[in-house]
């Protein structure tokens, strides 16, 4: 350590402690970050490349996919490499940039999925008024809120986080940084600044989810006055996959940050992280695609679009040689 405040080095919580079963968790880690890239990669490509696509929902969709990859990325790499390699060691540099772009990915996904709630109840529950509440300029400024007021959220929580002296160790009981877990260092009441960020933040998160419940109230009411069954199965088809994300998301989430601390283990730890950063990421593409025809039609466009370009540019190089 340089001092009994700022450590140099973390130590994360690892998977496993023999050779093997680290191998394991390598590899397991490996397909479920190369799941999240192509799947949210053939997502964010369907989406830009099909025009039948550029609709209020699917530029939500895109930028889901977006923070996706962005998240996933924020913490897999680096603990397939700890298990690859060996070590447990991250550096306080990286542990701070961690927990900033977690932090940020994180909270602009939760505010995405909400804005995805309000895009889904206007268009089922006012539909005459969707085209000019949902315009073009209005959907732009939404996203970029919600990614523009994420990023100083995030900078305002690692900030206060890291201004607290550590001196309980460096020992961290998860395999990547949290916040949770550097305030369990904090030798100072200060902790309690930051403690009580996260409380307003969860009161705020709570407010909007019973916000996007409502919403879904209604939404579910009026989907079930449609006399058409058709149009019935379609509107719970773009609606049902976002609330399935979102319930996800939010209960592991929460109950990660806020359960108390008799329930708390090392096992329990890894398990709860996973569900909330590492599961998301790879089965939101799934679920999104699942029961949407349009959507599932443009992905397999670009599949065999890009296949077909690389046979004819392989036929064309062989006849040229």
């Amino acid at each position: 350590m340089l001092n009994r405040s700022f450590p140099n080095e973390f130590i994360l919580l690892p998977f496993a402690d023999t050779r093997e079963l680290q191998l394991l968790h390598f590899g397991l880690f490996l397909g479920i970050y190369l799941a999240a890239l192509l799947g949210n990669g053939l997502t964010l490509t369907a989406v830009a490349c099909d025009h039948r696509l550029h609709t209020p929902m699917y530029f939500f969709l895109l930028n889901l996919a977006l923070l996706d990859i962005c998240t996933i990325t924020t913490t897999v790499p680096k603990a397939m490499a700890n298990s690859l390699w060996d070590t447990r060691i991250i550096s306080y540099l990286e542990c701070v940039a961690q927990i900033f772009f977690f932090f940020f990915f994180l909270s602009a996904e939760f505010f995405l999925l909400i804005i995805m709630a309000y895009d889904r109840y206007v268009a089922i529950c006012k539909p005459l008024h969707y085209g000019t509440v949902m315009a073009s300029r209005t959907c732009v400024t939404m996203a970029a809120a919600a990614w523009g007021s994420t990023f100083l959220y995030a900078v305002l929580h690692t900030a206060n986080t890291f201004s607290l002296p550590l001196c309980q160790g460096n020992a961290l009981d998860q395999f990547f940084c949290e916040i949770p877990q550097i305030l369990k260092l904090s030798c100072s009441d200060v902790y309690l600044r930051e403690v009580g960020l996260l409380v307003v933040s969860a009161c705020l998160a709570s407010g909007f989810f019973i916000f996007l419940m409502l919403s879904y109230v209604q939404i579910f009411m009026a989907v079930l006055k449609i006399p058409s069954h058709e149009s019935r199965c379609k509107a719970f088809s773009t609606c049902l996959p976002h609330l399935a994300v979102v319930s996800l998301f939010i209960s592991t989430a929460t109950f990660s940050y806020l359960r108390p601390p008799s329930m708390s283990s090392s096992s329990l730890n890894l398990l709860l992280a996973v569900l909330y950063s590492v599961v998301p990421p790879a089965v939101n593409p799934l679920i999104y695609s699942m029961r949407n025809q349009e959507l599932k039609d443009a992905v397999w466009k670009v599949i065999t679009g890009g296949f077909s370009e690389r046979i004819n540019y392989l036929f064309c190089s062989a006849c040229h040689s």
